[in-house]
């Protein structure tokens, strides 16, 4: 989250003055997305799930934990519409957050899967 709030802060204040709100946000995701990737992929032995079915576990709480980040901070802390909120999630409205917490959902069987890999 940490990561991503300082990419939210860097895309607010450089990249939507230049090509708008929605753009941004669109534009957005993929620097997330190899954002949380890194962070994984080097933290993920830490994380200590073993198999498919924990990698996959883990990456539906963190999901699920993402979007209540989201939800929270942006109705109750930065007092956001609700409409606002679901818009990020909606494919037909530009949104693409959706598509960040699947692949977030995968993230760490993709990780471990890359460090099997190099390791043989």
């Amino acid at each position: 989250m940490c990561a991503e709030s300082v990419l939210g802060f860097l895309r607010s204040a450089y990249l939507v003055p230049r090509v708008g709100n929605l753009a941004a946000r669109q534009i957005g995701i993929l620097p997330g997305m190899a954002a949380i990737f890194c962070i994984t992929f080097f933290s993920i032995r830490w994380i200590g799930a073993k198999d498919s079915p924990q990698l996959i576990r883990t990456g539906i709480l963190w999901a699920v934990l993402t979007f209540g980040f989201e939800v929270l901070l942006g109705r109750f802390v930065m007092n956001v519409a609700w409409e606002r909120i679901l818009e990020d999630y909606r494919p037909q409205d530009g949104g693409l957050m959706g598509f960040g917490l699947l692949f977030l959902v995968f993230c760490p069987w993709l990780a471990e899967r890359l460090r099997q890999r190099q390791t043989g």
